[in-house]
């Protein structure tokens, strides 16, 4: 199946640039590109992309607006955050506003092309250099939030042991390592736990993980 992409970004040639790089690849058609959030937001409802490649500093609306918009009003496409800036204050606020993942502009075609297929199949995607810095920005939090902690009550013992493994970035194959159990059984397990909390991938389980106080700042973090 093709992957369908609408590029959003306010530099004509970076719209350019990615529109050139992802057309080039079998499976993946951009369908359409924004200058800014508001245009984004028009041309997703138009063409119902699978993936909007999401800048966060534009102007009119920015990219952490549009997000927000984008996943309160139920829309399917998944939000790919492109940033120049990998500590961008932005980039934690777009991830708990509902985007599937974070890319450097950096990055190499090859992890855009990755990023993008990985996260039209339904799974989260994060720069590898700031996958830490992720989790501990949201290790960080004061207090857990008691309303989410309640949530915890939907998840059976074992699923509560995978949301654990989740926070602390572990892919499928490492759950089922560590679970000592079947990969089938592991990416099961992470299933129910995504639709028990109505979480939209591992990247909402991550955060959801520290701020419900199911993990606190100072357990053991991915290396």
């Amino acid at each position: 199946m093709t992957v369908r992409v609408v590029v959003a970004d306010d530099q004509p040639m970076v719209r350019a640039g990615l529109r050139s790089l992802l057309e080039g690849e079998d499976g993946v058609a951009v369908v359409g590109d924004a200058r800014d959030g508001e245009e984004a937001l028009a041309c997703i409802r138009r063409l119902e992309p699978d993936v909007v490649l999401m800048d966060i500093r534009m102007p009119v609306l920015d990219g952490l607006a549009a997000t927000r918009r984008l996943v309160t009003g139920g829309s399917r496409t998944r939000v790919l955050v492109l940033t120049t800036f990998d500590l961008d204050e932005y980039v934690f606020d777009a991830l708990r506003a509902g985007a599937s993942g974070f890319l450097l502009k950096d990055a190499t075609a090859e992890e855009l092309l990755s990023a993008v297929r990985t996260i039209a199949a339904g799974e989260a995607v994060l720069a590898p250099s700031v996958t830490r810095r992720v989790i501990e920005a949201f290790g960080t939090a004061p207090r857990a939030d008691p309303r989410l902690a309640d949530r915890l009550a939907v998840l059976s013992p074992r699923e509560v042991e995978v949301l654990r493994l989740l926070g602390r970035g572990r892919a499928n194959a490492e759950i089922a390592r560590d679970l000592v159990v079947s990969d089938a059984t592991a990416k099961t397990h992470v299933s129910n736990v995504l639709t028990k909390l109505g979480l939209r991938d591992r990247v909402q389980a991550v955060i959801f993980a520290y701020e419900s106080g199911l993990l606190r700042t100072g357990e053991a973090l991915p290396g």
